[in-house]
């Protein structure tokens, strides 16, 4: 179990900033929807609404951030 851990680790380490960022996008408005949901109560569709428009703007971060780190690692 840890080798395959280990191994999905090194997968997504390499992976494409793109790529990385769209896994991480549909997994943020998924989470966000059922807290915005869980925690205030709002009616699903606010709190999809509400969900999908954070990680968006997260996700526009994230692949800044991470082409960055990508590019700055390689100059090391």
């Amino acid at each position: 179990m840890t080798e395959l851990i280990v191994s999905i680790g090194k997968r997504i380490s390499k992976a494409d900033s793109f790529m990385l960022t769209v896994v991480y996008t549909i997994g943020h408005i998924f989470i966000a929807t059922l807290c915005v949901y869980f925690i205030t109560g709002a009616p699903l569709n606010l709190a999809a609404a509400d969900a999908f428009i954070e990680p968006l703007i997260n996700a526009g971060w994230f692949y800044f951030l991470h082409s960055s780190w990508k590019r700055f690692n390689k100059k090391n």
